[in-house]
Formats: C-alpha cells, structure tokens, sequence
C-alpha cells in the first residue's frame, strides 16, 4: 500500500521533514587485459584507445560515465563527481565537496544526473545536473537520510530511498511539483530503486525476510506489489538493463551481472570495494571501480602499474576483455554509472 505525500518546491527546493541515516549497500569489481593504443584526440589531450573501445556501439561509445572520485579520510575527505566517455577523454568536473558524494544516476536521455551529496554534520540530499545549462538544483532535502535517486524512462518521476518517516522506505517524486508518493511502508529497510525501461515496475533491495540479509526484489506499479528476484546469497544494488534482460547487482562480495531468463551470473571481480557493476546503455558492456587494477590495458596516459588510486574498469560481457581509465588525482573510485 501507498501513501501520498504533497511537498511544496520552493525555487528548485523541495523541503521533507525526517530523521534517521542509513547505510549504503554497494559492491566490487576487476577482470583481463587488453593492450592499448596512443592516438591524439581533437583537443589536443593524449589518451588510449583500443579495439574494445572502437567496437562498441555508438549509444555506448558516445554516452558519458558519471563517477566519484574521493581523497582524504574522516572529516577531511574530498568527493568530486566527474564524467568521462569510454575512451577516457573529455573528463568533466561537475561537483566537489568536503565530504561525501553518493550514486549518481542518469536520466534515460544522459541530460540530467541526480546525485545524493553529503556534507559534515549534515544529511545527505538530493541534487539534480543539467548538463545542458551545467546548472545544480537541489531537489530533495530531509532531514534523514536520502539516496539512491532514479529516473522515470519519461523523465517525469523520480525514485529514492529516504528514511523521512524513521524508516528506510521507497518515495516517488513528480519532478514538475514535488507531489511525492511513498511506495514501501514495511518495518524493514527498503533502499536501492532503479527503473525498469519501460517504466512499469523497478528493482530494489530490501531485508524484510532477514534483518542483515538483504535481497533483491520487484515492484510493480500496477499491483503495489512486490516479487522476489531469485538470487542466492547475500545480494544488493540492482539495475536493470535497457532490454530488460539482464540485471547488474552485487553479489556478495563480487560486481555481478545476471542473465535474467537463464539464471547465469558473471561475477566480473571482487577487489574489497562496496560497489556493484552498472551496464552500459546498450546492455553489452559493464563499468566497475577497482581500488587496485591488475589490468595492463588502459587509458588515460598512466601505466597502471604506477596508479596508486583506483581505476574505471570497462567489461566487455560478451568478448570477455576489459580495460581501465585511471582515477584523475590517485584517489578511491566509486560508483560509476554509463549514460547516453
């Protein structure tokens, strides 16, 4: 059952009273090699290129992966959000804070990115990026802890977990005035949201059955209800493909992506990081964080080698091949997501 909540935007604000933080849950990463070729972009910056890079689709080859880079620790700590294309070119700063930075989302036409940003002694609140006009507008601020932000395929609606009530549930929001509905009402902890194309239902993870065993799950909009995604283990952080035919999550400790009609799980890598895979727009590709790369194929001018920081790893799903794009200063790379 659903609750209907009307919030009130006032100029690009929309203000929810609430309480309570929550824990992220997230995922790992790692995979082969491939060797790399120097070319000269247009703008005179140097990067790599390879044949994995050149053989994507263009939706994948042309889109932008949003990311956070960290550096520091403790009350210290800088997050900064960059995208970047596949081929590790036109890095873009788009957000920094002393503080925390946490899963960036695209909408469905790579123009817009949510984002939940988080600064010392406060909660974490929702903002939105256009990347057209490169303006920010905040977009949700409680006084607990909101996160996970995903578009509607249509862009109208937005999806987030927030602990505005005391408790970790699901909230949708009409982006055009605020009008928010909550959709997950149990005593358990429902986080996570990530849309389905075709708009009619979304994944999520919730540890209903078990306190600390979290599981995915599916809700659909026209029943209210939710089904279980059969997974085994200790699983989180969903999202869906365009096709809706296979499914990125963390598997326990590993970034995985799972064929959905078969039931076949690649575990791409585990490399100690609390994050999961994201698939690129075509559905053929997956990016990861790693802290430590053993990948020799790379891009962005550093050998790898000597990269004290983390990397983007970019999996082919198909070729089994995969490459890495240096973090821009040596810090921890996190939660990296493909848009067009």
């Amino acid at each position: 059952m659903s609750k209907t909540i009307m919030s009130k935007p006032t100029t690009n604000n929309i203000m929810i009273k609430g309480a309570t933080t929550i824990a992220i849950l997230a995922a790992l990463t790692g995979c082969q090699t491939l060797p790399s070729t120097e070319i000269k972009k247009p703008n005179n910056i140097v990067v790599d290129s390879n044949p994995l890079t050149a053989a994507m689709p263009a939706i994948d080859r042309q889109g932008h992966i949003a990311y956070v880079e960290e550096q520091g620790v403790g009350s210290a700590k800088v997050s900064t959000l960059y995208s970047i294309r596949p081929d590790g070119s036109d890095r873009q700063r788009i957000d920094q804070i002393t503080g925390y930075i946490y899963a960036p989302a695209w909408s469905a036409d790579g123009q817009l990115l949510a984002y939940s940003k988080q600064a010392p002694r406060e909660h974490p609140k929702i903002y939105m990026y256009d990347k057209s006009s490169k303006t920010r507008n905040l977009v949700v601020n409680a006084e607990g802890s909101n996160m996970s932000a995903s578009f509607s395929p249509d862009g109208q609606y937005l999806l987030y977990s927030s602990t505005v009530g005391g408790n970790a549930d699901i909230y949708k929001m009409r982006l055009s005035d605020g009008k928010t509905e909550q959709l997950t009402t149990l005593p358990s902890t429902e986080v996570q949201p990530s849309y389905a194309a075709d708009g009619k239902s979304f994944v999520y993870t919730s540890d209903k059955v078990r306190a600390g065993r979290p599981r995915i799950y599916r809700y659909h909009f026209a029943t209210g209800k939710s089904v279980s995604v059969p997974t085994n283990g200790y699983v989180a952080s969903p999202q869906l493909s365009v096709d809706g035919q296979r499914m990125a999550y963390l598997n326990g400790r590993k970034a995985a992506v799972m064929t959905l009609t078969t039931g076949q799980v690649i575990n791409l890598a585990e490399t100690g990081l609390d994050e999961p895979a994201r698939l690129s727009p075509s559905g053929k590709y997956a990016v990861y964080p790693t802290r430590h790369s053993k990948i020799s194929g790379q891009v962005g001018g550093q050998s790898l080698g000597r990269q004290k920081g983390g990397d983007l790893v970019i999996h082919s799903l198909s070729g089994n091949m995969s490459y890495a794009i240096n973090s821009q200063n040596g810090g921890v790379v996190r939660s990296p997501i493909w848009g067009r």
